[in-house]
């Protein structure tokens, strides 16, 4: 599975795999394109939450939205899709950033920001049960394209719904120092912390699997499951319905669940979900992998949003989730850089089945040390 926009990336997918034959080397250039260009618009994307509030940032952004995804229905290479990729990578970065900041700039009530997390996140995988299914709709009555013109009608819904939201008086962040420092303080006061610095591996971790499947995932549709775009887009379909449950399921959970041992439980269950997913051949094990997956996410997600909100100081609440952002676009990039090579010499299933299992392994050797970062001092 992959994070972002789902519907759009199951038109990529599609455009790629389908339209232009892509191999899994040329599909990890693509997704590498659309992975790159987040690191670049999280560089400047926090900043912008910090000064203008998140509710500006996410109407421009929605709006601008448009065009880079309407531009992509003119793509007739994949070398031309790969660039517009880029140019969409780096319009969404500040959207997800004014987004992953919002939370706090609606309650200062730990127990209510868990809520509020908790229902901004299933909002937005709500988008995932509708999105693919209309995507495997437009594909199996209209084209692969009309996966972005719808793409793009959302964003205009999104900047419409945003603009009226009320936030809590807060001043915005003032300029003190020089402008590379400014934009660097996020990830400056993260490494500042050990708490901060294990919280962010933890919940990023996690894209290290999505990498591998951001390259190889439709390849798995294609080559082992037999299946076309359609199928890509109803079952991931499936898995926004395992997100919303998930997220909705968080806010009632034991509170060890809302504690960074639960965040690394979390994390080492994604590899089983994702284990599921992938292993075997056969659709009813895929679909029940989906939902599986889909509801461990959506438990981590904003478990971990909460954590890394509570200890941050809110002035720099853009910057470090735009820190938490650059370490998950980082570390999805990796994987693009070895596992099509592994594909074409093991195969797209094992490669996709040990990348999981990595993942749960990743998360189990992380728990021994969750205990000691339970509590922090309070942001301030």
């Amino acid at each position: 599975m992959s994070a972002g926009r789902l519907p759009f990336f199951v038109g990529i997918w599609g455009k790629a795999t389908y339209e232009f034959q892509a191999t899994a080397a040329q599909l990890a250039v693509v997704m590498g394109a659309l992975g790159v260009a987040p690191l670049v618009g999280s560089l400047w994307s926090g900043y912008l939450v910090d000064r203008l509030g998140p509710r500006r940032v996410l109407v421009v952004f929605e709006i601008t939205f448009v065009p880079a995804a309407l531009a992509v229905t003119m793509a007739e290479s994949l070398g031309q899709l790969t660039i517009l990729v880029f140019l969409i990578g780096l319009l969404g970065a500040p959207i997800y950033t004014a987004v992953a900041s919002l939370g706090p700039y609606l309650t200062d009530d730990v127990a209510e920001l868990t809520r509020i997390n908790s229902w901004l996140e299933g909002a937005g995988w709500a988008a995932f049960i509708v999105g693919p299914a209309a995507g495997a709709l437009a594909v199996r009555y209209l084209s692969l394209d009309a996966i972005f013109v719808l793409d793009a009608a959302t964003s205009l819904v999104g900047a419409l719904l945003v603009a009226g939201i009320r936030l809590r008086p807060v001043p915005p962040a003032e300029r003190q120092t020089g402008f590379r420092e400014e934009i660097t303080a996020g990830a400056r006061y993260v490494l500042s912390r050990a708490d901060l610095r294990f919280v962010l591996l933890a919940g990023s971790s996690v894209w290290l699997a999505f990498g591998a499947f951001s390259a190889l995932e439709p390849l798995f549709y294609r080559e082992v499951l037999k299946t076309g775009p359609e199928a890509l887009g109803w079952v991931n379909s499936l898995f926004g319905v395992g997100l919303v449950t998930g997220t909705l399921m968080m806010p009632k959970l034991p509170a060890f669940w809302r504690s960074t041992r639960g965040l690394a439980t979390v994390v080492a269950l994604n590899g089983l979900g994702g284990l599921i997913y992938v292993g075997t051949d056969r659709m009813v094990v895929v679909v029940a992998g989906a939902l599986v997956w889909g509801a461990v996410i959506g438990v981590m997600v904003p478990v971990y949003r909460t954590i890394l909100q509570t200890r941050t100081p809110h002035h720099l609440t853009g910057r470090v989730q735009a820190a938490s952002q650059t370490m998950a676009d980082s570390l999805r990039l990796v994987p693009l850089l070895v596992v099509p090579a592994l594909a074409v010499r093991y195969g797209v299933q094992p490669v996709l089945i040990v990348n999981v299992v990595l993942v749960a392994l990743l998360g189990v050797s992380l728990l021994p040390l969750a205990h000691q970062y339970e509590t922090s001092p309070k942001a301030s």
